[in-house]
């Protein structure tokens, strides 16, 4: 199978269990046969925590940069703008609530 690289969101290194707008962190993995953990990348959140905050398209290509090398990311939710810039630099929102191992 090719290696493809994934990013996703958690707070507790088990599950898939955050907003992208709220992410801190996208903890990166390789996958194959298998899920392989590559690293973790830190981030300032997209969000500033009111739920009809201003789009800041610097602050997400800020964020697109440190995904660029993935063609996944996984969360619980995304905004509709988020996920369609991410789509156009051909990164692809996942909704997914589940447990990392679990991810194929």
């Amino acid at each position: 199978m090719k290696k493809k690289r994934i990013a996703l969101v958690s707070t507790d290194g088990i599950h898939v269990n955050e907003h992208f707008g709220k992410a801190e962190r996208f903890q990166v993995y390789d996958v194959a046969d298998s899920l392989r953990w590559v690293e973790d990348r830190s981030t300032e959140p997209l969000s500033v925590g009111q739920r009809d905050h201003p789009f800041d398209v610097h602050k997400l290509n800020r964020i697109a940069a440190l995904l660029k090398d993935c063609t996944k990311v996984y969360v619980t939710q995304i905004g509709w703008k988020p996920a369609a810039h991410l789509k156009m630099l051909g990164i692809e929102p996942v909704i997914y609530k589940g447990t990392i191992a679990d991810i194929k």
